[in-house]
C-alpha cells in the first residue's frame, strides 16, 4: 500500500505508515539538494543498523517525512532485538547507537532500545513517536524489509 497523502499542515496522517525503504525514498528523498542528502544519511543509517543483524523495527518520524523543503535532519527509531549489545558493535555502526555521535556524525536524532526494554510494549514504543512538542499527532513510518 503507498504512502497516504500529506493532510493540510504537510504531515502524513496520524498513524504508523509501512513502506520499504525505497518507497520512503523515492517520496521524501528528492526535491531538493537538502532532502537528497537527508536521504543518503537515512540509507546509511538502515544500512548499519541492518548489518548488527539484531534491528527488528526502524521508524522514521519528524520534517523528513512532511512537506518541509530543507528538512534539518532525519528522525530515527531503532528497536533492536534483545540479544544486541551494543559492546560488540564497532566502527561507524557504533556511532549510530550513541545519540550525540550520530546527530554530529549522520546528522541525524537517533534512539533506540531492546525489544524488552520498550515502554508500554513494543507497539506503544512504536506509536510513542506519532506525538509532535505541540501534542498533537502525526504520521510515521516505519520501514520495511524490501525482501518478501
Amino acid at each position: 500500500m503507498p504512502l497516504p497523502s500529506l493532510n493540510s499542515i504537510g504531515d502524513l496522517p496520524a498513524g504508523v505508515h509501512r513502506a520499504t525503504l525505497h518507497e520512503v525514498l523515492t517520496r521524501f528523498g528528492r526535491g531538493s539538494t537538502r532532502r537528497m542528502a537527508v536521504g543518503l544519511r537515512l540509507s546509511r543509517i538502515v544500512q548499519l543498523a541492518q548489518s548488527t543483524g539484531h534491528l527488528a523495527r526502524l521508524v522514521v518520524f519528524g520534517s523528513f517525512v512532511t512537506d518541509k523543503p530543507n528538512p534539518n535532519d532525519v528522525d530515527v527509531f531503532l528497536l533492536m532485538e534483545n540479544s544486541f549489545e551494543i559492546d560488540t558493535i564497532a566502527g561507524e555502526a557504533r556511532l549510530v547507537f550513541d545519540h550525540a555521535a550520530a546527530d554530529a556524525h549522520f546528522g541525524a536524532s537517533v534512539f533506540w532500545t531492546r525489544r524488552l526494554a520498550a515502554f508500554g510494549g513494543e507497539q506503544a514504543a512504536i506509536e510513542f513517536w506519532q506525538t509532535k512538542r505541540d501534542g498533537g499527532l502525526r504520521g510515521i513510518v516505519e520501514i520495511e524489509s524490501e525482501v518478501s
